[in-house]
């Protein structure tokens, strides 16, 4: 950013005209950033892959009957069912029937079903529930309804709604004011570490102010796009965005404060002060904007819809508030005047702190021995990485998905006591009609299903367009490794079947399919957003060593937070596994954002190697970005793991093993490792660029201080 061009945000008019076009911004856009949840898509096909069979199979059953969802309400008394249970559960039916008159239900329901014809002890109604776009916002008042008709049992029967309908409801509940609950978290974070980093409540303020407005304009800009240019927008990625835009927008402001700090010491105009420290910092913020950006539209290549929907929305959220940070932010702080930094205030000629702080004996002690410091460095993280072997993402089933054991997990488990363990969420199957009889035949022959369960054969069921759809029931849960199985032999056998187009779908079907679309997600995603890392990179730093350099120790970083976080999961917070996309979000989070802190240290070594030779810059890079890093890491880290206030175990494990990463990477890879191997490689780190050749001169080499040792390069 030339000097000129950072005169248009924080000169002495331009700085008003910043604010009131901001103010305009704010006031048109919040209107908008309030309906971004009406603006919601949270209905199955938002997840699911768009091109997998279990998403054609819920677009065919759309021409059979109105898209549902069935809740199952389960009746149980371990010593055998009343006669006045029996009464009560007819009474419950009879006035489940009567939510058909306002539009909750869709077909009639059905049931009870008894787990034995004699002495039953435990009794399913299974009530579909009406879906339309409103996805998971009608599925919790509808569950509702069911449960004001049924009660909760008591005097030992045990009634609980589960199913399909119940899980969704209380993942929605688990959802619900899921923006709200992280915009509190992470401006709490984000207070208290500001706080602490500037021990000024004046200053903490403007930061706080510039963040909430991109968080207002990004999401008023999504809704727009939302209804009116096709993008998806769902739960996970608006809550993923308030942590997004808060995490970056604080560390951007933080970087640029740090510098417009030091500028106020050397000049006495804070115009000019912050017109320098945004031409100074700003290619390494822009740099790592962009970054963040172009990682996340990485996303768009994803077969899952809710990863590929997830890229957009979180690229414009980074977006703004980069946009945010270098307009808004500065001419805030400009307009405002020193003070702001009270009590602490840098006037000029006040000394630079950083020259004897911690960070700069560090970096001289680093100096002393740098092969060593590395290689032991990188073998500790290469020891956390083994935490691996314990890494199981394989999907996480709906039993341990919350962090607590809401009604409809309760009732999963009540149900499988007393009937087959699928019988709440059956495979859907549609063929052509004419092949109809043979293709149920070789569902009920499948090894997993339970024959019976296919009722009237298929022939005679209902015909649209000459298809036919019917269902069949598992004997293993629907979320379970066994039953995925099932679908895969079910699908197996189907397709065998001569000119049947029969195809497989329902809520095992789904699972397995999105699976599959993250394995392959996984193997895509991963290499693309390194490719887009590196090259951004090679572009900032005009060399080759170094960004190969700084990729290698993320991608130790990645794994080692991985490894350490898989251990956790197991024998701290006893989880019993991992969704598929824990590495892929794990990983494009802790690179995209985790980069950041290489961008602003190797950038500012790069500046300071081009004025007294690369190794002493080293040691002055380190100290005048040590405090501002660490301060910027503690942020993101906190702000992440405010995803843990969210009641769902993938939710929490994405916050404690991107903010367990930020950390590694603050106190450890950026601090530590990279500083080592850059005082180690020298100035063949530039390469191919002429400061692999000119190195500012030799005079320079003993301003690091005295005792100092070279070794190694």
């Amino acid at each position: 950013m030339k000097q000129g061009v950072a005169h248009l945000v924080c000169g002495r008019r331009a700085k008003w005209l910043v604010l009131v076009v901001w103010v305009v911004v704010l006031f048109i856009a919040a209107p908008f950033a309030m309906k971004l949840t009406d603006a919601q898509d949270n209905d199955a096909a938002s997840w699911l892959p768009g091109s997998a069979e279990s998403t054609q199979v819920l677009e065919i059953s759309e021409g059979f009957r109105p898209e549902q969802i069935p809740a199952v309400v389960i009746y149980a008394r371990d010593s055998g069912l009343t006669a006045q249970d029996r009464a009560e559960i007819a009474e419950d039916v009879t006035q489940l029937e009567q939510l058909r008159d306002h539009g909750i239900m869709g077909e009639q329901t059905r049931g009870p079903v008894f787990d034995r014809q004699t002495d039953p002890r435990a009794a399913q109604v299974f009530v579909p529930i009406m879906m339309d776009e409103e996805g998971w916002e009608r599925i919790s008042p509808a569950v509702e309804s069911i449960r004001d008709d049924v009660g909760t049992g008591g005097d030992g029967l045990s009634v609980h709604i589960t199913g399909p309908g119940g899980t969704s409801a209380d993942f929605a509940e688990a959802f619900e004011g899921i923006d709200s609950t992280l915009l509190f978290a992470a401006m709490t974070v984000v207070i208290v570490m500001l706080l602490i980093t500037y021990r000024s409540l004046t200053l903490l303020l403007v930061p706080l102010i510039a963040v909430v407005c991109a968080l207002f304009t990004s999401q008023a800009l999504i809704y727009v796009l939302a209804e009116h240019a096709g993008l998806t927008v769902n739960g996970q990625s608006a809550g993923i965005l308030t942590v997004l835009v808060f995490g970056a927008g604080t560390d951007y402001a933080l970087l640029l404060v740090a510098r417009y700090r030091e500028e106020l010491r050397r000049h006495k105009d804070r115009h000019e002060a912050m017109a320098l420290a945004l031409h100074r910092a700003g290619p390494a913020v822009l740099a790592s904007g962009a970054t963040v950006v172009l990682s996340m539209l990485v996303l768009l290549t994803a077969e899952m819809n809710s990863t590929s929907g997830l890229g957009p929305v979180a690229a414009i959220g980074v977006a703004v508030a980069l946009l945010a940070m270098m307009s808004l932010f500065p001419a805030l702080l400009v307009i405002f005047g020193r003070w702001i930094f009270w009590p602490v205030i840098p006037h000029l000629g006040s000394p630079e702190p950083t020259e004897r702080g911690v960070w700069a004996r560090t970096g001289r002690r680093i100096a002393r021995r740098p092969r060593m410091t590395w290689a032991v460095t990188a073998l500790a993280l290469a020891v956390c990485s083994l935490g691996l072997i314990q890494l199981r993402a394989e999907g996480i089933g709906n039993a341990d998905a919350f962090t607590g054991k809401p009604d409809s997990i309760t009732g999963q488990e009540v149900s499988a006591r007393y009937f087959p363990a699928g019988s709440g969420d059956p495979l859907v199957v549609v063929s052509n009609q004419a092949q109809a009889v043979e293709v149920g035949r070789a569902v009920a022959g499948t090894q997993g299903v339970v024959p019976e369960s296919l009722g009237l054969p298929p022939g005679t069921k209902p015909a649209f367009e000459g298809k036919v759809l019917f269902e069949a029931t598992m004997t293993a849960p629907a979320d379970s490794e066994a039953a995925k199985q099932t679908v895969e032999r079910v699908r197996d056998a189907v397709h065998a079947v001569p000119d049947a187009d029969a195809k497989v779908g329902g809520g095992t079907a789904a699972l397995l399919d999105m699976d599959k679309a993250t394995t392959h997600d996984n193997m895509l995603i991963i290499p693309l957003v390194l490719v887009v890392v590196l090259l951004i990179l090679c572009v900032l730093l005009r060399a080759l060593i170094a960004p190969l350099l700084l990729i290698g120790t993320v991608i130790l970083s990645f794994t080692a937070a991985l490894g350490i976080s898989a251990l956790a999961f197991r024998y701290l917070f006893d989880y019993a596994g991992e969704a598929t996309d824990f590495p892929l979000f794990v990983f494009v989070f802790l690179v995209a954002l985790g980069i950041d802190y290489n961008i602003f240290l190797t950038t500012r070594i790069r500046e300071e190697a081009a004025r007294q030779g690369t190794r002493p810059g080293v040691v002055t890079g380190l100290a005048a970005t040590g405090a501002v890093i660490t301060s910027a890491g503690l942020v993101l880290a906190g702000t992440f793991a405010a995803l843990g206030t969210l009641p769902m175990v993938a939710f929490a494990e994405i916050g404690f093993a991107v903010a367990l990463g930020v950390l590694i990477d603050t106190f450890i890879v950026r601090s530590v490792l990279v500083t080592s191997l850059f005082l180690d490689v020298g100035p063949k780190v530039w390469w191919p660029h002429r400061l692999a050749r000119e190195d500012g001169g030799a005079a320079a080499r003993e301003s690091v201080g005295a005792g100092v040792r070279w070794s190694g390069g």
